[in-house]
């Protein structure tokens, strides 16, 4: 199956998903919102080293995320705003995963625990922050994409370090390493990135 297949066939399941919850009569922004729940569960079951169940709630919090594009593109109220509020909860979400990481009692790695995590947290901020800055300082016309690791696949990754801290936290641990360095060096190749296709600085 081809790439565009692959995307074509993607946007009809959104298609679906928007149809499918905008009945529920919840606008985009409130879908947005409520992913924040899910995550402050997962959240909780984290700190109480109940992973499958954290594992659960994060993949809803997730899911969500892509219900509230998906019916906003349904019902035609795509905006500028929705997409910032979008950004912000995604942060959030993001940040209560690693923090409930952090009081999950895992074992170091080379480095203390803490410290990857601080550097996966580092690396996910900075990846989506680069974006944003370039964009701010009107250093390019459009979003910055690209990377080793954009934020799905982070997010994917998270995922499975929860899962599998469940069976085993040493190699949860390892995949946390792993991911704090491909989520650095994504912010490295996005920073590349700008500064090729930047304008003259006048």
């Amino acid at each position: 199956m081809t790439l565009y297949a692959y995307r074509q066939k993607f946007e009809n399941l959104s298609v679906k998903i928007g149809r499918t919850f905008s009945k529920l009569e919840l606008s985009p922004n409130q879908w947005t919102l409520l992913s924040i729940l899910p995550g402050i569960i997962s959240f909780y079951f984290l700190i109480e080293e109940q992973f499958f169940f954290a594992a659960i709630f994060f993949f809803c919090a997730g899911f969500i995320d892509i219900i509230d594009g998906a019916v906003a593109r349904v019902m035609k109220r795509v905006s500028k705003f929705g997409a910032y509020i979008d950004t912000i909860v995604d942060r959030y979400v993001e940040f209560l995963i690693i923090f409930g990481l952090l009081f999950s009692n895992l074992p170091d790695f080379i480095l203390p625990i803490e410290a990857w995590l601080f550097l996966l947290l580092f690396g996910g901020f900075l990846t989506t922050y680069s974006k944003a800055a370039a964009m701010e300082k009107k250093l390019v016309k459009m979003e910055v994409r690209g990377g080793i690791l954009e934020r799905g696949e982070r997010l994917i990754l998270m995922l499975v370090i929860i899962l599998v801290a469940g069976f085993s936290k040493i190699h949860s641990v390892y995949l946390i390493a792993l991911t704090a360095v491909l989520a650095n060096t994504s912010a490295i190749q996005r920073f590349s990135i700008v500064f090729k296709l930047r304008k003259e600085f006048k």
